[in-house]
Formats: structure tokens, sequence, C-alpha cells
């Protein structure tokens, strides 16, 4: 497993959401670092998965039946 990289800090993702043109309201700097913590570890486990020998999702959703009821 790859070295862990150090956590996005409260005031790091307020300047980043800042400079997307998404300033953050009051304390949700603290919520938008932890969920941006959480999806960076989910796609580094992801990351280390082979997929060599799994089809793409469109070939195998051509062989089963469409059906959209819920």
């Amino acid at each position: 497993m790859p070295d862990a990289e150090p956590q996005l800090t409260p005031p790091e993702a307020a300047r980043w959401a800042a400079r997307s043109g998404l300033p953050l309201a009051g304390d949700r700097g603290k919520a938008v670092a932890a969920t941006a913590d959480h999806i960076h570890s989910v796609v580094a486990v992801l990351r280390e998965l082979d997929f060599a020998d799994t089809p793409p999702a469109a070939h195998r959703a051509a062989e089963g039946a469409h059906d959209a009821a819920v």
C-alpha cells in the first residue's frame, strides 16, 4: 500500500473551494476536508485493484435484459 499522504486541512479545503469559485460558508471547510480525505482513500484502494480481466460495463450491459421496473 502506498505511503499515506497528508490529510487536507480545513483551511486548504476552503482555499481550494474558493479557487474553484465555490467559497465555503462558516466552518464548512472541516466537513469538506473530511469528505475529500475519505474520497481520496477510496480512490487509492481502487487504484490498487487489477481489472485486467474485467470486461467493460457496456459489454456486460448488452448481455442482460433491459428491465427498468422498480
